[in-house]
């Protein structure tokens, strides 16, 4: 049986009760409770996060293990820094921070999880989302051309963690690079992981790597309760970590 939240309150079991390897649902922890902010934010500094289909229940989950990637460790590969240099010198392409954030929830909601049918950003998750970007805890990296929002992705940022949520892309590569700069952007705001949640071989090539559970809330204990890194804007200038030299002279605005 699965461990029902009861009205008024926001504990969460112990995350060593969730389902292990050999259940139906590894990584299930809980069932019922809210979306509110408070809730949403209790349950992202201890590693569980909600993720549930339009004819469930609101289910939680803590991964084991939970796959992270560190910012140091993220690999650009050749062709990605070939597409970003070429991105960051054509007119009319861009990134922005926080300048569409529900547009981009929006667009992740219709895009499946890798090896997955369907949505878990259900309508009532894309509210959830939207009340803690308006609160400043919910931030999103989006790739423009041409006025167009053609891709991104959204994460929750608390202290000096973010945990992503999902990403899009309308056109090849724009959700890969508004994950380059969220890389340079963390690095920038001194956050070391990108929570990741789930293993994916994507993942994996770009530099992300499971942890145990037990590593992984050791790193919340030390990062996640803080004061909340920021400020998140755009700033051109994070691009040199991660190009070095061929970083732009002259970024479009």
């Amino acid at each position: 049986m699965v461990d029902w939240l009861l009205p008024g309150t926001l504990d969460f079991p112990p995350t060593s009760k969730a389902w292990g390897a050999e259940s139906d649902a590894p990584g299930l922890l809980a069932a019922g409770g809210d979306l509110s902010p408070a809730r949403l934010m209790a349950a992202y500094r201890q590693g569980i996060f909600p993720w549930f289909s339009a004819d469930q229940p609101i289910l939680w989950w803590s991964l084991a293990p939970r796959m992270v990637l560190p910012v140091e460790e993220f690999r650009l590969t050749r062709s990605l820094r070939k597409t970003l240099r070429h991105f960051l010198r054509t007119p009319g392409c861009t990134i922005r921070v926080d300048s569409a954030t529900a547009e981009v929830i929006s667009a992740c909601a219709s895009t499946p999880r890798e090896g997955q049918r369907g949505t878990w950003i259900v309508p009532d998750m894309q509210q959830a989302f939207v009340e803690l970007a308006d609160q400043g805890v919910v931030h999103s990296v989006e790739t423009w051309v041409d006025g167009e929002l053609v891709g991104g992705l959204y994460g929750v940022a608390l202290g000096q963690m973010f945990y992503g949520e999902s990403m899009f892309a309308h056109r090849t590569d724009a959700s890969k690079l508004a994950l380059c700069y969220l890389v340079s952007h963390c690095r920038a705001l001194n956050i070391p992981w990108i929570d990741c949640q789930q293993q994916t071989a994507h993942l994996a090539s770009l530099g992300a790597r499971p942890v145990a559970r037990d590593v992984f809330e050791a790193h919340l204990a030390q990062h996640a309760h803080g004061p909340n890194a920021g400020p998140w804007v755009y700033r051109p200038q994070h691009w040199a970590w991660l190009l070095g030299a061929d970083a732009p002279l002259v970024l479009p605005s």
